[in-house]
């Protein structure tokens, strides 16, 4: 179970919704908390970093990929029975939140990448309180 709570959180490190402070609802559950679909996410991030449509695009493009790359790796973790430990797991997520930067780097200006490690940080560790 908390491998799939770490690829959930993986997935969507940057596109989820770091709600500013004064939006309503605050962000977590609660009275009035519904889950944004994937393409709620998105446009939301698309909004916090301002991104162009090509950037917006590439950047949907880099996290679809890393989705994709986190499925795997949770679904062969699953096929092989085994339980992975909490360090194998921070590693998994310590990985995939460097390659996606990597990726990201050429896509993003400097502002928008910064923010969005911002936004990544803000969420904190995977499991815990976003």
């Amino acid at each position: 179970m908390k491998i799939t709570s770490v690829a959930v959180a993986v997935l969507w490190m940057g596109i989820a919704a770091a709600q500013p402070p004064d939006a309503p609802g605050g962000g977590g559950p609660g009275p009035g908390f519904r889950h944004e679909s994937p393409a709620e996410r998105m446009d939301h991030l698309a909004v916090l970093l301002d991104l162009t449509d090509g950037q917006k695009a590439q950047v949907q493009a880099i996290l679809d990929e890393q989705h994709a790359k986190m499925k795997a790796q949770h679904d062969a973790m699953q096929a092989s029975g085994q339980k992975p430990t909490f360090d194998r797991m921070k590693a998994a997520h310590d990985q995939l939140r460097q390659d996606t930067l990597a990726k990201l780097t050429p896509v993003l200006t400097p502002a928008q990448l910064k923010k969005f490690q911002v936004l990544t940080e803000e969420r904190g560790p995977p499991g815990g309180p976003h």
